[in-house]
């Protein structure tokens, strides 16, 4: 089975805006910007709008992965809790004509909409380059591999693949987490910026292909 794509709270952030549009829920990173583009123009997306790139748990029920349910204060029914207004998917609190209701699941328990898994916990780490002492540093999931990082480090080096990538003098599995490479995470002691582990990269030989 494939390992889920893990992402840290500020990749997700990134995506805020209507034509990219990106929320986690429960421990799930969910794409909406389909939702957007099927509802374009409805009023019921501005609750969602207003969250984009943004954390809303706090909508669900962890117990049962639905909406949030309280007692309605007019009717004495059980409804949805929505205090930022009623949003897409979500039934009115009475009968009304203009509510379609067959659009099969709610958009927050259809799989479609689910891109990977947030980040328990995220780290820096600098990636150093020896063979011309360039270094970047990474907020990455603590979650990943090495192989998962090697990918976001790409987007600098396109050229990665013709290093052999050490830490403290050995060379590391690339199918291994950095904690179970032995790159423990310091920042739980240590402020990130007085302390950040580094690897190093040695260039083999030839230059892989771009």
């Amino acid at each position: 089975m494939d390992r889920p794509r893990y992402f840290t709270p500020a990749e997700v952030a990134a995506h805020n805006v209507g034509e990219d549009l990106w929320v986690s829920f429960l421990g799930k990173v969910w794409n909406l910007t389909p939702l957007i583009d099927l509802y374009k123009g409805d009023a019921l997306l501005l609750p969602i709008m207003e969250c984009a790139g943004k954390d809303i748990s706090y909508w669900f029920d962890p117990e049962t992965q639905d909406i949030r349910m309280h007692i309605d204060p007019i009717s004495n029914c059980l409804r949805y809790c929505t205090p930022r207004g009623r949003f897409v998917h979500v039934p009115p609190v009475g009968p009304r004509t203009d509510w379609n209701c067959d659009f099969g699941l709610p958009w927050w328990k259809d799989k479609r909409y689910q891109v990977g898994v947030l980040s328990s916990k995220t780290r820096w780490i600098r990636i150093v380059n020896t063979l011309v002492s360039q270094e970047q540093q990474l907020e990455v999931c603590s979650e990943e591999t090495l192989a998962d990082i090697f990918q976001l480090y790409l987007r600098y080096n396109a050229h990665a693949a013709s290093y052999t990538w050490k830490y403290n003098g050995v060379q590391l599995d690339m199918s291994r987490t950095l904690s179970q490479n032995g790159i423990h995470d310091e920042e739980e002691e240590l402020d990130h910026d007085l302390f950040t582990p580094a690897i190093l990269l040695y260039f083999n030989d030839d230059l892989s292909e771009a």
